[in-house]
């Protein structure tokens, strides 16, 4: 499994060196763009408006739009010399325990493992730690130029970042609960009802497997 980037793990005086590497994989099944008529098939081009005309990929970069409309180009060195405090530092803010965190958050899972033989004993004491208490890590790290809050957590002898949305990523449900009223006796049937079909259908406690 190849490297994300190699870091270290800092909370107060301790300094553990890791390795971050993706733990997820999609696997979709892409249709292709096709005219309705004659089922040719379609195809996207780039176009530069300031020459008119089509240019290839390799031509093609990033740029951050002012609020003008004005576009400043960004090379990959830019985005390199960004002044992010957590670049390759997965900083441990404090610790909380997992019950406690709302599972909408959750954004992109992260494997973390230990950096070179040194690193392993420390690795597993902080595995160990937080298995028996029951805790997290609640972090800052900049993953792919972009600082995002982050849980550390144990699964199955390793660690996992877990990349969270910030509060302004997630949207508002709006008036999405129902606006009638639920009376005392009605949700004590309506709740018995449902923990007797849940009862029937428990899973096994994993993720099923792809169809």
């Amino acid at each position: 499994m190849r490297a994300l980037w190699s870091g270290v793990i800092q909370f107060g005086l301790v300094v553990l060196p890791v390795q971050l590497f993706s733990a997820t994989e999609e696997h979709r099944v892409w249709l292709r763009e096709v005219q309705a008529a004659d089922g040719g098939r379609v195809q996207h081009r780039r176009f530069c408006e300031a020459e008119d005309r089509e240019i290839g990929y390799e031509e093609v970069g990033r740029g951050w739009e002012l609020p003008d409309g004005r576009l400043v180009p960004l090379s990959d060195q830019d985005l390199a010399r960004l002044s992010l405090a957590t670049r390759h530092v997965v900083e441990v803010l404090g610790f909380v325990l997992w019950q406690d965190i709302d599972p909408i958050s959750f954004s992109r899972p992260y494997y973390v493992g230990p950096d070179g033989p040194p690193a392993e004993w420390p690795y597993a004491l902080l595995v160990e730690a937080l298995a028996r208490t029951g805790q997290v890590g609640v972090c800052k790290v900049a993953v792919r130029s972009r600082e995002r809050i982050a849980l550390l957590r144990p699964r199955h002898g390793i660690l996992v970042l877990q990349t969270l949305l910030w509060q302004d990523e997630l949207r508002d449900p709006g008036d999405l609960a129902p606006s009638a009223p639920v009376t005392e006796a009605g949700a004590r049937r309506g709740t018995d009802t449902r923990t007797s079909g849940c009862r029937g259908r428990q899973a096994a406690g994993r993720v099923p497997a792809r169809a």
